[in-house]
């Protein structure tokens, strides 16, 4: 089956555009061959109500998506800013440590959506974020080894989980996309919807370029936008990275706060 999402949007915009207007063209040839039928206006109306409807299910599947996507961001920004917070509570040289590897978990975390990615990039992209995961668990480990029983400790692991967690989730709302059999489906009722109007205008002899042509253009741009939609870092419609940036950003500052009692300290101007 075809994999939409290898081609890019205006490359599906120009061939979805050129198969509906073959299709009309088609329709037309065979409608002006053909003898007049009863209820072919009716059966037009019901076609085309068919087609709104199948462009209505698909933009609802890719627009539920895409909000999966958005919540994920910012789940995911929170899980990550409550960690870093609370790696704060962490004793030196673990606090100033952790929260370094933080502020390179949310810049890659954050460069994960921007713009178009490769699988190999998104695998290259995991894996890193798994090294700083588990750079993080092994000071958390020796900073609980020496007093388990410490609370700040404790609700530092459990923000750790929860930020893990949320990686795994933010994953899996990007993987999830409209499934090809319904684009398959959308473009094969989108063609003879469009045919099956230029066939009616054949038999009835009347003007058809004009109103077939637009209504292909239309049904093409509102599916170009339906993949939009369903592509996740690509196109025009992307999730906004926002709330990574003003994660990033407060981390940033725990680390100059932190830097800056590091070398108010006597003798510790250096660490």
């Amino acid at each position: 089956m075809i994999d939409f999402s290898a081609f890019p949007l205006p490359a599906i915009f120009f061939a979805s555009v050129a198969a509906l207007l073959a299709a009309a063209e088609i329709g037309h040839y065979f409608g002006l061959r053909a003898e007049a039928e009863a209820n072919v206006s009716t059966l037009e109306a019901a076609i085309l109500g068919l087609m709104a409807l199948m462009i209505g299910f698909t933009f609802s599947m890719a627009l539920s998506r895409f909000d999966e996507r958005r919540d994920g961001v910012l789940t995911e920004a929170n899980a990550i800013a409550t960690a870093a917070l609370r790696a704060r509570l962490l004793p030196a040289p673990h606090d100033l440590e952790s929260l370094k590897l933080f502020k390179d978990y949310v810049q890659l975390r954050s460069d994960f959506s921007i713009g178009a990615f490769t699988l190999g990039e998104m695998s290259a992209a995991i894996s890193r974020s798994n090294e700083i995961q588990e750079a993080l668990w092994k000071r958390a480990k020796v900073v609980a080894a020496k007093d388990n029983a410490a609370v700040p400790v404790g609700v530092y692991i459990q923000s750790l989980n929860e930020m893990f967690d949320n990686q795994e989730k933010r994953l899996t709302a990007l993987r999830n996309c409209v499934p090809n059999v319904v684009f398959v489906a959308l473009y094969g009722i989108a063609l003879f919807a469009i045919g099956f109007s230029a066939f009616s205008s054949g038999l009835e002899r009347r003007q058809w370029r004009f109103p077939v042509y637009a209504m292909s253009v239309l049904f093409a741009g509102v599916i170009l936008l339906i993949h939009d939609i369903d592509r996740p870092g690509a196109g025009y419609v992307y999730v906004s990275q926002q709330p990574m940036i003003d994660t990033a950003g407060g981390i940033n500052k725990y680390i100059t706060d932190l830097e800056s009692d590091v070398a108010a300290r006597p003798g510790q101007g250096a660490r």
